[in-house]
């Protein structure tokens, strides 16, 4: 990523939303600025926003039950949403889902707006229709989200297990678009995060120019039906 290809710097708040259409040719950068952050992920097609992440055709695709530079997002269309084309995580979740106000509040307690202002208690889910609503969207749109930063295990009996400490200050992963896609993006704690308290963290984002994906690019021939998806994204565009 050259100095001089930045477009636009900001940080999402703890416990905050936050959206955006990313054009195609153009890059995220998602940066833990102090380690253990998450940041719940929803993608659509901007265009056309019934096409939408599909984390179970992005992990059959490409035989993986988690994410890391090299691999893509699949809508259910198989077209390309996004590539992750950097990461020094090396692992984040498809798999934990999102909080909502019931699991919140048996967690984490009440505290309401009224009570705490702006540390009030939020909950990923109500915050992903928050935003959705802006865009015309709403709860028949949610889809099944990504956690960037976080790490889950499953167990031999399917058990899922947080993995805490998996991304430490500074870390960061890095979206390339390849449709014009609408992101959503939260930063509450992940649903499986052990901490009796709550304290959501920061995370920052970069927005910058990206090259096109070459015939060699590492997300496209890191797996067989890969190329096949580029394939179909690209006539989407002719």
């Amino acid at each position: 990523m050259g100095e001089n290809s930045t477009l636009w710097e900001e940080t999402i708040q703890p416990g905050a939303t936050w959206s955006h259409v990313l054009k195609r040719g153009t890059a995220l950068r998602l940066t833990d600025q102090e380690g253990g952050a998450n940041a719940g992920a929803i993608f659509y097609n901007f265009e056309c926003p019934t096409e939408r992440l599909n984390i179970p055709d992005t992990l059959k695709a490409q035989h993986i039950a988690r994410l890391t530079s090299g691999f893509v997002l699949y809508s259910d269309m198989g077209r390309i949403l996004c590539s992750i084309t950097a990461d020094t995580v090396g692992w984040h979740d498809p798999l934990g889902g999102t909080s909502n106000a019931k699991t919140v509040l048996a967690k984490y307690g009440r505290a309401t707006y009224q009570e705490c202002r702006n540390d009030y208690h939020k909950n990923a889910h109500d915050g992903f229709l928050i935003e959705l609503s802006k865009w015309g969207l709403g709860p028949r749109d949610l889809t099944a989200n990504m956690n960037f930063f976080s790490r889950v295990d499953v167990a031999a009996d399917g058990a899922l297990k947080f993995a805490p400490g998996n991304s430490k200050p500074g870390s960061y992963v890095e979206l390339r678009a390849e449709m014009n896609v609408l992101a959503i993006l939260n930063t509450c704690q992940h649903p499986l995060d052990p901490n009796p308290q709550y304290k959501p963290k920061p995370v920052q984002l970069l927005l910058s120019r990206a090259a096109p994906p070459g015939a060699d690019d590492p997300c496209r021939i890191s797996r067989p039906e890969n190329g096949r998806g580029f394939t179909l994204t690209e006539r989407y565009f002719l």
